[in-house]
């Protein structure tokens, strides 16, 4: 339908109606110094084709990382995406459909998300998945609130500095209104120790959430974080890097309760950093506790196999404000994309990505290391890892690899001020030898 403006008469009309003379009035609660008081610079219209190339221009000073040789990590990861991927996906039925949410969702959605659910279970070992939760960070902070519920227990939280920072800023927004401690352990040597993790912990503590590998790439103690937490009731939450599971031990192995990850990772472009896939999976008892859409199968009134949105009276058009969540959509086509990745990769594609990492993460370790940039953590890491750039700075050296068409890495300093120098450097399965040799190779 057409764009048709308020008039005068309607914008008087709608003050009013709520109690105010004025615009001003209306946004008198917002400060003024973060209110615009100018008129907008904006330039003179243009015409459709001049426009066209304005915009064309504007966007070609991007510098998508597929373009360039990308070390960057730090959750979103340039990993190879089959075909198959964007040929499936692409299809009309699965690209234009409607996120499920109510229950006419179609027969053909309901049965990707069901092999969703399926293949996510099988990749981290536990009972049951959703269909998709936002991202990695939305996903963390839902497990918590499921914890609390699940204990409950309101006390505190407890985490670790070396769980994604922009993570603990989403779970810190989510807890802000409610009367929870969130405590953050620190991590100079780049994991928890579960000693101190053992002092954090009591019988206030919903669950402890931590990131394995880590933000840094460096491999956490899990097993024995798993038994701490446990031993004082409190459920054990833990963040994964999907690819790391073609190697690593499954989380529902060494005692995870609820499974977290960002799925950016399965086959889904970077984006320049988003949308993404928030992947959630948990043991079975607690999956009313689970939010978001959750696909079952069952049989129709003719015997035939079929899917269904299942357990929804968890959700918030059900139960208002009693809700489980309020998430109220999910990823659907990122998940897909998941799905048919998986399936393409199988579980020998996914320890080959996963080998493939970790080798070449280690050669551009030792590569780095030669060339004066030493290790900031002295532990394990998987595909990531986390180096100190002497000299000149880490800003120098991102700006002079960048000269070079090359994303050295994340500088830390944003997040940890002990780490100013420090660069986070992710290296996939994609970077040759050659354009590892090339990063060791520049100077600020």
């Amino acid at each position: 339908m057409p764009y048709v403006p308020n008039t005068a008469e309607d914008r008087q009309a709608m003050l009013e109606a709520i109690g105010v003379g004025s615009i001003d009035e209306l946004f008198a609660m917002v400060p003024g110094e973060v209110r615009l008081n100018r008129p907008l610079e904006l330039p003179p219209a243009l015409g459709e084709w001049e426009l066209t190339a304005h915009v064309a221009e504007l966007a070609g000073r991007n510098a998508p990382a597929g373009q360039s040789v990308s070390f960057l990590g730090a959750g979103s990861y340039d990993h190879f995406i089959p075909a198959v991927v964007d040929f499936v996906s692409a299809r009309s039925e699965f690209y234009t459909s409607y996120t499920p949410y109510q229950a006419e969702a179609s027969q053909g959605n309901l049965q990707a998300l069901f092999e969703y659910q399926t293949l996510i279970a099988q990749l981290t070992g536990m009972d049951v998945s959703n269909a998709s939760l936002y991202d990695g960070a939305s996903a963390a902070a839902e497990a918590v609130l499921m914890a609390l519920g699940a204990t409950r227990r309101w006390g505190k939280v407890v985490t670790a500095a070396s769980v994604h920072p922009e993570y603990r800023q989403v779970l810190h927004t989510y807890l802000a209104n409610l009367d929870v401690e969130l405590i953050t352990l620190g991590t100079p040597q780049g994991a928890v120790a579960p000693d101190e993790l053992a002092a954090a912990v009591d019988d206030r503590t919903a669950c402890v959430l931590v990131q394995h590998p880590n933000f840094f790439g460096c491999l956490e103690e899990v097993r024995a974080l798993a038994d701490v937490a446990h031993a004082q009731g409190a459920l054990f939450v833990v963040a994964v890097d999907p690819i790391s599971l073609g190697v690593l031990e499954r989380p529902g192995d060494y005692g995870a309760d609820v499974v977290v990850a960002e799925g950016q990772s399965l086959g889904n472009p970077m984006s320049f950093g988003g949308p993404s896939l928030g992947i959630l999976a948990c043991c079975e008892k607690f999956v009313r506790r689970m939010p978001g859409r959750l696909v079952g199968q069952t049989v129709d009134r003719r015997g035939k196999r079929c899917w269904v949105l299942t357990l929804q009276t968890r959700e918030q058009h059900i139960r208002r404000e009693k809700a489980t969540s309020n998430i109220c959509t999910n990823q659907g086509l990122f998940a897909l994309r998941a799905t048919v990745y998986l399936a393409a990769m199988g579980p020998e594609g996914m320890r080959s990505v996963a080998e493939l990492c970790l080798q070449k993460a280690r050669y551009a370790r030792d590569r780095l290391a030669a060339a004066g940039m030493e290790p900031a953590f002295d532990r394990p890491t998987f595909k990531e890892f986390a180096v100190r750039a002497k000299g000149a700075g880490v800003d120098s050296l991102v700006d002079a690899a960048r000269r070079q068409g090359i994303f050295a890495g994340v500088p830390l300093g944003k997040w940890y001020p002990e780490l100013a120098d420090g660069l986070l450097v992710a290296v996939t399965e994609k970077r040759t030898k050659a354009e590892i040799d090339r990063l060791a190779g520049i100077r600020a």
